[in-house]
């Protein structure tokens, strides 16, 4: 019966101190190496424990209070503090791990915490590169535009950490463009263009502590036009000035413009400037000069053009019928900067107004005048006038106007005279085809009234005279005798045809005929 009352009374007191025990929540308590670690044990109160002690790993590593000895000291680097908790200095990685805290409340009450240590370090030696890119006086890089860029990232952390490149621009805000667990992480951007301008940032986190550590850099994307700046001008409404401009749009930065050598250097994309005639000269040449951050020290971009005098060309002559029509051209295309192009009347110059009397039209570089019904007042002098910055230049052009009765002589005139080298023509061209033939009579003098001679023409090709015997014909009753002449032709000139007549005639009067001639013709 004893031993039933013992037993229920040991297993009430069981019951009442395993009652009396609590245990905390589990804790989590990071420290990086070197730094104090406090793990906290009894934080219910401000009771201060009987007894309190430390275990890692199932070994005790720390005790205060009660009779028994404490475990080794490690230097003093362990302490337990009086409400328990336990201090570690000079944290290394070996305290990592899980440490249990049991205390000895007052009233025999126990109490029990666990808390974990994580030893963690970095991130440390965060660093960022970008290549290829170049640094300005402030610390922000640049590269070119279509060049490869490649972003490096590099850190180190305990036990792990998570690199991230992120990216803040006109298109994108905090993107997070590439990640990774290591050591280091590489970005790359092939062909970068002006929408990749921004900030990069690398972060580097550590896993265990959490801690983070940012590095940013500022990208600008450089880029210059490929082609030269563009110069133009603008005419003033005062007709000796003009105003030049300068534009060099499409690069970045923004470039510095000058017009002349003497002026300095304006950072804008677009540059005016105005010049008056007297600064203005013919064969000047007017130049704009560019210069960019990409292009070499010294290297300018330019544009440039020559300024020409106004030159207008034209007939300076016109004739025109009365009750017709005229047109005057005027042609200015040479003039630089474009000259300002009018016709005007008269000595006075007096400007011509477009209406009934007058049409002015233009067909690219030539300007015309054309004048209806045309009347003796209309005849004169007219001026195609042409003025640009530089000079006045006129061309003048007189204008004769004709009545029809002036023109009815002219045409009857013109006729007569015509008809004279018409005339002249023929006969010239008649006597030219006749200059072969022979005047006999010339040559043989006057034939005597009363006598009968016989004539024989024969033709020949061959330039040599062949001639036969002409005998003479036997006497007639009155004493008279007829005569038998051969002549044959050469192709030679008149003179020479006249002379072989007259000499083959003499000779044919003293050879006696002894052989019938062919071809005879008796007169």
């Amino acid at each position: 019966m004893m031993r039933r009352v013992l037993s229920a009374a040991l297993l009430h007191l069981c019951f009442c101190w395993t009652a009396s025990v609590s245990v905390a929540d589990y804790t989590e308590t990071t420290a990086a190496p070197g730094d104090v670690a406090l793990l906290p044990c009894y934080t219910s109160g401000n009771v201060t424990p009987k007894l309190t002690t430390w275990v890692k790993n199932g070994l005790e590593v720390g005790r205060r209070g009660g009779d028994s000895p404490g475990p080794p000291d490690d230097g003093g680097r362990l302490a337990v503090l009086h409400d328990g908790s336990l201090n570690i200095r000079g944290v290394l990685p070996g305290d990592e791990g899980s440490y249990l805290c049991s205390s000895t409340l007052p009233g025999n009450r126990s109490f029990q915490a666990r808390v974990l240590l994580q030893v963690a370090s970095g991130p440390e030696n965060v660093s960022t590169s970008v290549s290829p890119a170049t640094s300005l006086s402030n610390g922000t890089l640049f590269a070119v535009r279509g060049s490869s860029v490649t972003f490096n990232c590099s850190a180190s952390s305990y036990p792990s950490q998570q690199l991230t490149w992120g990216f803040t621009g006109a298109s994108s805000s905090n993107a997070s463009l590439v990640s990774s667990s290591g050591s280091w992480l590489d970005l790359r951007i092939d062909d970068i263009q002006p929408s990749a301008q921004g900030v990069y940032s690398c972060s580097a986190r550590n896993n265990v502590s959490q801690q983070t550590v940012n590095r940013s850099s500022e990208l600008l994307v450089y880029y210059v036009p490929d082609q030269h700046p563009d110069c133009m001008w603008a005419l003033a409404q005062d007709p000796s000035s003009v105003q030049f401009n300068c534009s060099w749009f499409g690069a970045y930065p923004t470039p510095r413009l000058r017009w002349r050598d003497d002026d300095d250097f304006q950072v804008t994309d677009s540059l005016s400037v105005t010049f008056n005639r007297s600064l203005l000269s013919d064969g000047q040449t007017v130049k704009c000069s560019a210069q960019h951050q990409l292009l070499r020290p010294g290297e300018e971009k330019q544009c440039s053009f020559t300024l020409k005098l106004p030159f207008p060309e034209g007939e300076p002559l016109a004739t025109a019928l009365e009750a017709t029509s005229v047109t005057l051209t005027c042609t200015e295309a040479t003039s630089i900067p474009p000259a300002n192009t009018t016709w005007r009347k008269g000595m006075q110059q007096d400007e011509i107004v477009p209406g009934s009397k007058y049409v002015v039209s233009e067909e690219g570089p030539e300007l015309k005048l054309t004048i209806l019904n045309i009347s003796k007042e209309d005849e004169g002098v007219y001026f195609c006038r042409s003025e640009n910055p530089l000079a006045v230049r006129e061309l003048e052009v007189y204008l004769t106007v004709k009545t029809s009765s002036s023109y009815t002589g002219a045409i009857i005139g013109i006729f007569i005279a015509v008809l004279i080298v018409g005339t002249a023509g023929i006969v010239a061209k008649t006597v030219y085809s006749s200059r072969h033939q022979v005047c006999l009579g010339s040559s043989f003098g006057q034939l005597e009234e009363d006598r009968g001679d016989v004539l024989s023409l024969v033709e020949s090709d061959d330039e040599q005279i062949f001639q036969d015997a002409v005998p003479r014909l036997p006497p007639i009753t009155n004493g008279r005798h007829t005569t038998l002449v051969q002549i044959h032709r050469i192709p030679s000139s008149d003179h020479e045809d006249v002379e072989t007549a007259d000499t083959s005639s003499q000779q044919q009067e003293d050879t006696e005929q002894t052989e019938e001639p062919e071809d005879l013709v008796t007169f």
